[in-house]
């Protein structure tokens, strides 16, 4: 049977039944659609906003936990007492927030995407500020503002006299097809970018910061010196890109430190001020300069700015040993036990005592008084006016030899290879000396220092991020004190010969009192009656046509 044949006798099978034309399947984006929609997700304006979010909530950490840049004594005490809880932060950087590849990872995305949003949008601003204003729409009595009057004067003169009147109000005009078209305000556009543009310009200086500036902590104790090197430094954090080679020669020696506390009320004790008499140089051969450190007044000197922090107490001793030789003479920084009153404790380690090394733990108290029940010495008043301090000695082996780091404010092996010396503890007042038991030397106490701790802080972007900060903040405020304003004046022939004006204003945002200023202007006191600004009605027929109101 042919096909015609079945066909005629209608048994071809139905459409339905039919296997159904293959249709070709879409083709993906590909890997370059793919990057480009992703560089349009993360230059939207959206995405930067998550982003510095983002960079908020990252610092969260960085404020509540310690960090080791600033003080990893802290950081170790904290791994010390939360043994599951610490390791698991330290493994997610929560302890070094701020140098941690997430956070770096935020931050650069949020460079990026910041200049992808701003970048593009400052070069069509540009390109928009010098196009000629928009065209007058078709019907300017459907804008929000909106005038009509009739004049003797030409249609050729009105427009000559408005283009006159808005270039005198700072309007950019263009006279075109019987219409004048004028538009200002592009400035508080402009503030918005620079905004963005100093917050660009601020994560930079930032950054600049961060990778070639440094910051390092000492501790000078009065008629000593600083050097500005790297082993001069008890703490030092330099920055990624930071070379030690970079740093300023320059010299600080503390001569006298003064610290003022309140004597009487509620507050007594607290201190009033700070003052660090000093003396530094730029460079090795410069000349020596007096300076008062004190808080909020740092030093700037070699492109780095000198911080006074606190304060303490050093204590001067002098030890001999078995021999009769003078194996330690030199002042020890205390550390505070109580803030208050300024009651501290030390230790002074003799690696040169012959035979045996010695060493001494000491607690300072600078205004010893007893107790209120007579049992234990106490401090009354953090300043100096009655310095005590008391003595217990040890020997052995200190444990320097060994070479492993110890700390200054601690003896390590007490009980192993360093013991108690029995009857060495003794009260001492300046000038007193304690002769130690079964001959081992003696102890000395010359007198009371005192020692201040400084910051030193090189940060090469943080001038840049200053002018940023004051850019971003004229550039919000112009974004919301200038708005766009467009004028558009239309002069036609009307009835009896006499001229129709059109006037219409559009303002991003509410209407000002600037329009009907314009219109009062055009008119002036020789015109007949018309209808007053805002008056005209706009036609309700909307099919009649509609009006062409630029895009802002």
């Amino acid at each position: 049977m042919t096909t015609d044949h079945v066909k005629e006798s209608g048994t071809e099978a139905p459409a339905a039944r039919q296997a159904p034309e293959e249709v070709p399947r879409p083709r993906g984006i590909g890997p370059l659609g793919w990057l480009r929609w992703g560089w349009r997700q993360l230059t939207t304006m959206r995405t930067a906003l998550v982003l510095l979010f983002l960079v908020a909530l990252g610092a969260v950490p960085g404020s509540i936990l310690p960090q080791r840049g600033q003080a990893p004594e802290k950081v170790a005490a904290y791994l010390d007492e939360h043994k599951t809880l610490g390791p698991w932060l330290d493994k997610l950087s929560m302890f070094d927030v701020f140098a941690a590849p997430w956070f770096a990872a935020i931050y650069i995305l949020l460079f990026v995407s910041l200049a992808g949003c701003v970048v593009p949008r400052a070069v069509k601003h540009y390109r928009s500020m010098r196009a000629r204003p928009p065209a007058a729409p078709r019907n300017l009595g459907r804008l929000p503002q909106s005038a009509t009057y009739e004049t003797d004067t030409a249609a050729d003169d009105v427009l000559a006299e408005a283009r006159k009147l808005l270039r005198g109000r700072r309007f950019r005009v263009d006279v075109a097809d019987g219409a004048a078209s004028a538009e200002k305000g592009y400035l508080g556009e402009t503030g918005n970018l620079l905004f963005h543009l100093a917050l660009l310009a601020l994560l930079f200086a930032l950054g600049l910061g961060n990778l070639f500036g440094y910051r390092g902590d000492v501790l000078l104790t009065e008629d000593k010196t600083f050097a500005n090197s790297l082993s001069q430094y008890d703490q030092f954090t330099p920055g990624r890109a930071f070379k030690g080679g970079e740093l300023a020669p320059f010299t600080v020696t503390l001569d006298d430190f003064k610290a003022a506390y309140e004597t009487k009320g509620d507050k007594r004790g607290q201190a009033t001020s700070f003052d660090g008499h000093i003396r530094y140089r730029a460079t090795p051969g410069g000349k020596e300069k007096p300076y008062d450190l004190r808080i909020n007044h740092p030093l700037k000197v070699g492109g780095a700015k000198v911080y006074l922090l606190g304060h303490g107490y050093a204590p001067v001793f002098t030890v001999r040993d078995a021999k009769g030789n003078i194996a330690f003479q030199d002042s020890v920084p205390f550390l505070e036990m109580e803030p208050r009153n300024m009651t501290s404790e030390g230790v002074i380690k003799v690696p040169d005592a012959e035979p045996d090394q010695l060493a001494f733990y000491a607690i300072l108290w600078p205004t010893a008084v007893a107790s209120e029940d007579g049992k234990q010495i106490v401090s009354a008043f953090p300043a100096p006016i009655r310095p005590v301090v008391t003595i217990s000695s040890f020997k052995g082996d200190i444990g320097l030899d060994s070479g492993a780091p110890q700390s200054v404010y601690k003896l390590e092996g007490i009980g192993k290879t360093l013991q108690p010396i029995k009857g060495g503890q003794k009260l001492l007042e300046p000038g007193e000396t304690f002769q130690l038991p079964g001959g081992a030397g003696s102890v000395r106490f010359d007198g009371l220092k005192e020692y201040m701790t400084m910051s030193v802080n090189h940060d090469p972007g943080r001038i840049p991020a200053l002018i940023a900060a004051v850019l971003a903040v004229l550039g919000v405020a112009t974004s919301f004190m200038v708005r766009r304003r467009r004028v558009w004046v239309r002069a036609s022939a009307g009835e009896g010969g006499r001229t129709v004006v059109e006037v219409g204003g559009l303002t991003l945002g509410n209407p000002t009192s600037e329009f009907d200023d314009i219109v009062a202007a055009l008119r002036g006191p020789e015109d007949g009656p018309g209808s007053e600004p805002g008056e005209t009605e706009p036609p309700t027929d909307r099919d009649s046509g509609s009006a062409d109101e630029p895009k802002e």
